[in-house]
């Protein structure tokens, strides 16, 4: 394993599964699907299931209007949970030696269609709104101006990569000294462009996804947020690498040998010094549609022969996009931390038990499976445009 560990001491996170961690991690290894529930809030002439944040979400507490979207809410959110011990690095380091790389696909697209829509019926638009809530370098100034925060900041957008992204950069702002830690993870909230341009691709699921199923239909959109606090020190949970590689195969398609997704995961187990057999878990992207999965499968043939556990949480937070990297981030250091899982529990891949035979089979994890040693798990996320990342975190 690489010498160089970059430790991750704080974690907070939203999504359907909750808005704590205790009790995230409880439903997510009691495999829980209650977040996900039909709607018809974005497509009026269907019913699609939708994951959600169904909890009252915290007021945003920066007085900018330009902030004021749901998108700052979750990020709020998430914001609360790791705010103390910000405030101990902000001591420790000094404000303008702690970064912000966070990831999001669409900001406040959602306060913006409200607007429009008001335009629409009264001429005018909303007190409340203002145009720069659009605009993706707000999500990370956002995080900066609420932790009081004045050192790098800047927000990535590569699809539902993004949040994954950030990990490599973070990584890289400490090496270069830079930074002496760095927030990373990203947000994203449901709107009618990504429900409705979804859907103009025939990629939405009516009911909850079916990953790696020979009856998967599509992927379930949901949202979240969460953010991870990543230091030059090593600590009980590290981020160990990151792979990234661009097939460029096709603007939506995934490349059909899963070329890209391979050399994410090899390069990220170069990245980390570590081989194949030493990862014990890993958290696919898995989204539910007939092209990702037969490529993640191929791809995860390629680099663990041997065969993995491994499973896709996305039956139970939904596709996040540019949130999903972050959370699954999350999920893999929930799943490896002793105080929120002292039973070494893997989450469970929830599907209808159906394989497709035309794919090579997975080592799909089963309710209630823990492992005597769990110290190495792995993340991917494979987006739009071929952009793939693969991210490794381990214990100490």
């Amino acid at each position: 394993m690489s010498s160089s560990l970059f430790g991750l001491t704080a974690v907070g996170m939203i999504c359907s599964l909750g808005s704590d961690l205790s009790q995230i991690t409880a439903r997510l290894f009691n495999g829980w699907q209650q977040g996900i529930q039909l709607s018809r809030e974005f497509t009026p002439d269907k019913e699609i299931a939708l994951a959600a944040v169904h909890e009252s979400l915290p007021t945003i507490r920066l007085t900018d209007k330009n902030y004021h979207c749901r998108n700052s809410q979750l990020l709020q959110a998430a914001i609360l949970q790791i705010a103390d011990h910000v405030s101990e690095l902000i001591q420790r380091y000094g404000a303008p030696r702690i970064g912000v790389v966070v990831g999001s696909s669409t900001a406040g697209v959602w306060e913006v269609e409200k607007a429009v829509a008001c335009y629409q019926q009264t001429n005018t638009l909303p007190d409340a709104f203002h145009y720069t809530q659009q605009e993706m370098g707000s999500v990370g100034a956002f995080v900066a101006r609420s932790l009081s925060l004045s050192g790098i900041v800047y927000t990535v957008s590569t699809a539902c990569s993004s949040s994954a992204n950030v990990f490599a950069s973070a990584q890289q702002l400490i090496k270069s000294n830079l930074c002496d830690a760095v927030i990373v993870g990203g947000a994203d909230s449901l709107c009618q462009l990504t429900v409705n341009g979804f859907m103009s691709l025939e990629s939405v699921a009516e009911d909850v996804c079916n990953p790696f199923s020979q009856n998967r239909s599509g992927i379930t959109l949901g949202e979240g947020a969460a953010l991870m606090v990543m230091e030059r020190e090593p600590a009980e949970i590290n981020f160990l690498g990151a792979g990234a590689a661009s097939d460029a195969h096709h603007i939506s398609a995934p490349h059909p040998d899963g070329d890209g997704a391979k050399q994410a995961m090899q390069r990220a187990l170069h990245n980390a010094g570590i081989e194949a057999t030493d990862v014990d878990y890993v958290n696919l992207h898995g989204t539910g549609t007939q092209q990702n999965d037969a490529m993640e499968s191929l791809a995860m043939q390629a680099v663990f022969a041997q065969g993995v556990p491994a499973s896709s949480t996305k039956g139970m937070t939904g596709h996040t996009l540019g949130a999903a990297g972050a959370i699954e981030a999350a999920i893999c250091w929930l799943t490896l931390s002793k105080k929120y899982n002292p039973q070494r529990l893997l989450p469970p891949h929830l599907w209808d038990h159906c394989p497709d035979t035309q794919l090579p089979s997975l080592a799909l994890v089963k309710a209630d499976t823990s492992l005597n040693s769990l110290n190495i798990t792995m993340s991917n996320s494979f987006a739009f445009g071929g952009n793939n990342v693969s991210l490794l975190f381990g214990v100490s």
